[in-house]
């Protein structure tokens, strides 16, 4: 090889990877603060879920030998939060012998109140508004940055932007460490300065890359855009098996509609879209005697004999075609093993079983979807929250060290962003638009940053000076 073509493909190398890491610092901008309130969040949502509870359940009441009917507790419920006009809505199975029975019972107003009750004595030793603890405070900031809309694109924007940061952080790490994998996992000899936290933040994002990126996709199958109108309307569960059509109808109520209030996820991922069934036909397989009334006490009862334990959750019937609804699931914080995932209905008039959902009955998708979710929000047991916990300060490590390495190479006289190779004049490099689209197909909210980032870096920087004093 002569002296004119090793300098030339010297030349392509150094200019490919100075092309990827000025993509990788764009994204790093624009993702990192979101990355950490995220990570921050996250935290907390481990912390108070596991003191707590996500609805409050974790109130600790004296065992006694004898529990009180449920009829009698849900009436002390009533009675605390409006006994002329309230309802009772939901109940919430104590998830050991020492807890309190949640109930929700909403006012005239249709305010909802979480009740907990002592099972033994059926008095009331707490109140206190649905959703509006500290973790569901964690969870709008997570959720949406309490933006609304905005907000759940904006953090769907972000994701995306992180498969690019995570897929152009790996090329650069790996060429960094002489494009070895077992070299990527140390952090090399270098003990002071810019390299120590290079060094760092590589390692650091190796290990936990692959686990960002699964979160990334499990979060970002609830998003408005990439989950909820793509991924989410094409792995919803088949309901066809009680009677109504597989695809939601204006006419028909899923199981969002009816299960999920307001920004409070109680559906699996998985059953969001499908369609709810109605009481009063013809359908579904023998449940409870016919003979029996259908109360609140007949139906814990019938769950209990139907293979329900440990804390499950219980909701009562809306409306005249309104369902009893049983369910239990890893996501609600109800148990530990996703695998072990049911949801069954409930005819209100003639106690027929409409639907006994299960585990196994998911596709694929949607299999992978409640392990995720399980993994992502830590509900397999203590190993996964101190999973979380380490992964959670990891990410927020990641963040700070760029941050770090950003201004230990920025220039003592510099104003602006100062990205890398910014005195370099560096060709369009057209495999790097391969990724790119490829990424903007998939998640179709990253087409607009890719898009506000290469003209503002490849047509405008050169022309403006006032942008390019704050971004060469």
């Amino acid at each position: 090889m002569s002296e004119n073509t090793t300098t030339t493909t010297g030349n392509t190398a150094s200019q490919r990877y100075f092309t990827i890491w000025r993509w990788h610092f764009y994204a790093g901008i624009f993702v990192a603060p979101l990355l950490m309130v995220l990570a921050i969040t996250g935290l907390g949502m481990l912390l108070f879920a596991n003191i707590e509870g996500r609805d409050g359940e974790y109130v600790s009441v004296a065992p006694a030998a004898q529990v009180q009917p449920l009829s009698q507790q849900a009436q002390a419920a009533l009675n605390k939060v409006d006994v002329q006009n309230g309802k009772v809505k939901q109940y919430l199975v104590p998830r050991a012998p020492d807890m309190a029975a949640i109930f929700r019972v909403d006012n005239a107003e249709g305010k909802a109140t979480m009740v907990a009750v002592n099972p033994y004595t059926a008095e009331v030793v707490k109140t206190y508004p649905r959703n509006q603890n500290t973790y569901h405070l964690m969870d709008g900031i997570h959720g949406d940055m309490l933006m609304g809309t905005a907000g759940d694109y904006l953090l769907e924007t972000a994701a995306a932007l992180t498969v690019l940061m995570i897929l152009t952080g790996w090329y650069l790490w790996w060429t960094t460490r002489r494009r070895s994998v077992v070299k990527m996992l140390l952090p090399g000899n270098t003990k002071e300065g810019r390299s120590l936290w290079r060094s760092l933040h590589g390692m650091f994002g190796t290990y936990v890359s692959l686990m960002l990126l699964l979160f990334c996709i499990s979060g970002m199958a609830w998003a408005g855009i990439w989950g909820g109108k793509a991924v989410q309307a094409w792995s919803q569960f088949p309901a066809g098996k009680w009677g109504v059509e597989p695809n939601p109808v204006s006419s028909v109520l899923t199981h969002g509609d009816v299960l999920n209030d307001g920004k409070s996820k109680e559906v699996p991922w998985i059953l969001e879209l499908t369609p709810m069934p109605v009481s009063g036909t013809t359908l579904g397989e023998n449940g409870i005697n016919p003979s029996e009334p259908m109360t609140l006490e007949t139906v814990d009862r019938f769950a209990r004999e139907i293979g329900f334990k440990g804390r499950y959750q219980l909701n009562l019937p809306k409306g005249e075609t309104g369902v009893w609804t049983l369910s239990q699931d890893s996501m609600s914080y109800d148990m530990v093993s996703p695998t072990a995932d049911r949801t069954v209905h409930i005819d209100q008039y003639s106690g027929k079983i409409l639907a006994d959902i299960h585990f196994d009955d998911y596709n694929w998708f949607g299999k992978f979807m409640a392990a995720s979710i399980a993994l992502h929000m830590g509900t397999l047991g203590w190993w996964s929250v101190l999973a979380n916990v380490l992964f959670c300060l990891a990410v927020i490590f990641i963040c700070v060290s760029g941050c770090v390495m950003w201004w230990k190479r920025r220039p003592l006289e510099a104003r602006g962003l100062v990205p890398p190779a910014q005195k370099i004049k560096l060709p369009v490099w057209w495999a790097m638009a391969v990724p790119l689209l490829i990424l903007a197909v998939i998640f179709p909210t990253a087409i607009a940053a890719i898009a506000v980032i290469w003209i503002l870096d490849t047509l405008l920087l050169s022309r403006i000076p006032a942008l390019a004093r704050w971004f060469k």
